[in-house]
């Protein structure tokens, strides 16, 4: 979350920056007052404190000397009381602004585009050749099922909407992506995790999901626990409320889990196939830093998921998201869009994004230059690298031949062990 002492000192500029995101977030004011109101109180309280911690002595000094004390001791009889009340009331304050940063998004960077949502979304680069067919193409729906590798049907019978059974080669081919990625990933300096699918409330506001996305996430019934949305939850919390030694940074790690999403703000939008499903399996990176190398971090963690594509060759291009399509909890993301034929369009494969200190601040994750600096908050970042269903998509759309089979990518040979998918 943001910083409370920035926010009061910098409000004007700390509301100009957020209403980029095309929302009102004059309710910030209101920190304003709470913030002169807690001090106030809080002086209060320091000095009512030192007033019993003078009188005490007083009247010790006075019953040695055997005097009256009773006017002293009336007159502090009730601090106690005093002092418990102007607690309990810093409580209510200090709840009502913890409650109002962890609504308020992280600020934007100065340095992306300013927009509405993502027409204002500027492209970076573009990378690969968009194939050019001559014959008349399939989308990865009806690819799937003829070559009895994609079962939507069975799937709605077991689940429902949303889902799908990879079969056979199908299913080959989205276990190779991982161990293809992983491999890639780790061998370019990442270490490898798979942790628990299953994450718990303080792990989904750590890193910003709640309190906004609370409604659309799977709760386990009777449980204080949810299902995973995402890697970026469970490997950033493994550092929630710990202090790093300044040394060990950056951690780079990369982690295959299934991500699963209710994706309630998306009724209605790519319904057919796998390219919007409540589940699905992703391999995300993961980086924590410091604050000064945060930003090449970035760099490098693009760099590093378009490697994936540049390897399957598949062509794709990189955008930077503008302030009215930017997440929740950064201040910068990336996208990489790959070509899908059948929609003759660019569309998301990957996100990778800077959260700068916006998480660490939620789930108090901070690290120390050496033993006697002060502790300070580190930058965590996350992205894509990539989302598998979505590169299966792409494969079986771009690689397909007009006899209807689908050609596996060089890479993926040694990984799937067959050349062609076929009936």
């Amino acid at each position: 979350m943001l910083d409370l002492k920035f926010v009061v000192e910098n409000i004007d500029e700390v509301i100009k920056r957020l209403e980029t995101r095309n929302a009102d977030f004059s309710y910030l004011r209101e920190l304003v007052n709470l913030s002169e109101e807690r001090r106030k109180l809080l002086n209060e309280v320091e000095t009512k404190k030192a007033f019993r911690n003078e009188a005490s002595k007083k009247i010790g000094t006075l019953k040695r000397n055997k005097e009256d004390a009773s006017a002293l001791i009336q007159e502090v009889a009730n601090i106690g009381d005093e002092i418990k009340g102007i607690d309990e009331r810093v409580i209510v304050i200090d709840e009502k602004i913890k409650e109002t940063l962890l609504m308020t998004p992280n600020l934007p960077d100065a340095s992306i585009p300013i927009g509405k949502d993502e027409d204002a979304n500027v492209e970076v680069r573009k990378w690969g050749e968009v194939r050019k067919f001559n014959f008349q193409i399939k989308d990865h729906v009806d690819l799937g099922e003829d070559l009895d590798i994609l079962d939507f049907n069975r799937a709605t019978k077991i689940t429902g909407a949303r889902f799908v059974v990879y079969k056979g080669l199908g299913a080959r081919l989205e276990r190779s992506l991982m161990q293809f990625m992983m491999n890639l990933h780790c061998d370019s300096g990442y270490t490898e995790f798979i942790p628990p699918f299953i994450v718990n409330e303080d792990s989904m506001y750590g890193t910003g999901q709640f309190p906004k996305f609370k409604e659309e996430s799977f709760k386990l019934e009777g449980r204080n626990w949810y299902l995973n949305p995402t890697a970026e939850v469970p490997m950033i919390n493994l550092y929630r409320d710990e202090i790093i030694e300044g040394e060990k940074l950056p951690f780079k790690y990369v982690a295959y889990t299934s991500a699963f999403r209710s994706e309630a703000g998306s009724a209605g939008r790519d319904t057919r196939g796998i390219l919007r499903q409540h589940q699905f399996q992703k391999v995300e990176l993961i980086n924590i830093t410091k604050p000064e190398d945060s930003n090449q971090a970035l760099e490098d963690m693009v760099r590093q998921s378009e490697l994936v594509l540049q390897k399957l060759n598949l062509p794709y291009r990189v955008i930077t998201l503008s302030t009215g399509d930017l997440g929740f909890s950064m201040a910068k993301t990336y996208d990489i869009e790959v070509w899908i034929p059948s929609q003759n369009k660019y569309r998301e494969i990957g996100s990778i994004s800077n959260a700068n200190e916006y998480q660490a601040r939620r789930a108090n994750i901070r690290f120390k230059r050496d033993k006697n600096s002060k502790t300070e908050y580190v930058h965590t970042l996350n992205g894509s690298g990539l989302a598998i269903g979505r590169t299966v998509i792409a494969i079986m759309e771009n690689y397909q031949n007009e006899d209807g089979t689908i050609t596996i990518p060089n890479v993926l040979i040694p990984y799937i062990n067959a050349k062609k998918i076929q009936k």
